[in-house]
């Protein structure tokens, strides 16, 4: 749901400080307020992603109970491009914020699979830069955090939560000494942190805070997550050491801006393709990744997602948090007067929406003691990726080869596993040039 301009003019009161809701993604709005990717899977997956009346009408979407469901199709010998499943980003870009998922649910652990949830620039990928919050193939049992740039960016902080570890420093994808398309790493040892066992224990919140100082990322097992993460004004301040900070050798504004909410599910490909004859219990199964998707339909009855809430904040603060539309606007303007408090001027223009359930995407500017706010309509339909020909969904661009795809778990009995992993991985994440 995004906010109106009343709720907006609203933020004043509040005072500068702290974070306020810019957009919530409840079920009633969610599937709304996103976009489907219907084209090929840039990363190289084997799977088929549908468009959103495919997904409605064979059951892979749903909001019941107001969680949202998605899932992938679990009844059906695979063929084509792949095992059909849903990617999707949201209509609004973002500069800045706290994003704060509760997840139910999620696909991870099985093998055949490589999940992710994660913040993407739009344009040329990665000019604007990456970020993964959510990522991991097959049986792992650990989540990857991952940046993606270009040359300049690195991470210099240690984060002081005993849970996580850094993996690689260097955020540009053509870094020297590290795999093409690897990023700056940080992994979180827990075993609750995906797949498997973050299922069992009912999954967890995942709060991302993008300023213009850091990106921190907190996981909170089930049962451990603060009180006011799902209150009106949270506040991080009082959440104690992320789980990774990403800051030191980069500026974040010069390589993040203009990010999308991205939540996928894809098969094979890259990365989990790539790491499949290293996983003893997933090489077992079939001899390759492509043939097991293919021809085990069952085997994929719990890869879905189910979230409990999404939402974003912004700090009132800093005016460049607000969301802008990443969908292409009508070419027709019109303005209108939109009455308020004298005590608030306001300079409003909107852009003609071609479809009347276009959502209404508020940008604002704080200063005391005014508020200048600029109002967009902007069209449903999303506007095909120009890196993409032919593709008529979200303009997203490619990805980097799997967020975090190199995340290694620290603990001594790993550490075989750690050195194994590395290498394989590091032989296989070359996915394509751009």
């Amino acid at each position: 749901m995004r906010l109106t301009l009343l709720t907006v003019v609203g933020f004043v009161s509040q005072g500068l400080a702290g974070y306020s809701l810019l957009d919530d993604y409840n079920s009633e709005d969610f599937f709304s307020m996103m976009g489907f990717f219907n084209g090929i899977d840039p990363t190289g997956g084997y799977v088929t992603y549908v468009d959103q009346g495919t997904a409605q009408a064979d059951g892979l979407i749903n909001t019941n109970n107001n969680q949202i469901h998605m899932g992938v199709d679990s009844t059906n010998v695979a063929s084509g491009s792949g095992r059909n499943s849903v990617r999707i980003s949201s209509n609004a870009v973002y500069n800045h914020g706290l994003f704060i998922l509760d997840l139910a649910h999620m696909p991870g652990g099985v093998c055949g699979t490589w999940p992710a949830f994660w913040l993407l620039g739009t344009g040329t990928w990665p000019d604007s830069g990456e970020i993964d919050i959510l990522e991991g193939a097959n049986d792992d049992n650990f989540n990857s955090m991952t940046l993606h740039t270009t040359s300049g960016c690195t991470i210099t902080s240690q984060s002081q939560d005993s849970n996580a570890h850094l993996v690689t420093p260097n955020c540009d994808i053509n870094a020297p000494g590290q795999a093409q398309n690897q990023g700056c790493t940080a992994a979180d040892n827990r075993a609750a942190s995906y797949g498997t066992q973050f299922n069992a224990n009912g999954g967890g919140i995942f709060a991302t805070e993008w300023t213009s100082d850091a990106i921190n990322i907190w996981f909170f097992p089930r049962g451990s997550q603060p009180g006011d993460y799902n209150s009106a004004d949270p506040n991080p301040a009082n959440w104690g050491t992320p789980t990774w900070t990403f800051t030191g050798g980069c500026n974040i504004d010069q390589y993040f801006r203009n990010q999308q909410i991205v939540f996928d599910n894809t098969f094979c490909g890259a990365f989990a393709g790539g790491q499949w004859a290293s996983s003893p219990t997933c090489s077992a199964l079939a001899s390759t990744c492509n043939d097991y998707v293919q021809n085990n339909p069952g085997a994929f009855a719990e890869a879905y997602w189910q979230i409990n809430s999404l939402q974003v904040f912004q700090q009132n603060a800093d005016s460049s948090a607000q969301a802008a539309p990443a969908v292409k606007p009508s070419s027709t303007a019109i303005s209108v007067a939109v009455p308020v408090a004298t005590s608030v001027p306001v300079a409003t223009s909107a852009l003609e929406a071609t479809s009347t359930e276009a959502p209404v995407v508020v940008t604002s500017t704080v200063s005391a003691p005014a508020v200048s706010i600029t109002t967009f309509v902007a069209q449903a339909s999303v506007a095909p990726s120009t890196s993409e020909p032919g593709v008529s969904a979200n303009p997203l661009q490619a990805d980097e080869f799997g967020v975090g795809s190199q995340g290694i778990p620290v603990s001594q009995n790993q550490k075989e596993k750690k050195d194994t992993r590395t290498r394989h991985l590091n032989a296989h994440l070359h996915k394509r040039s751009f």
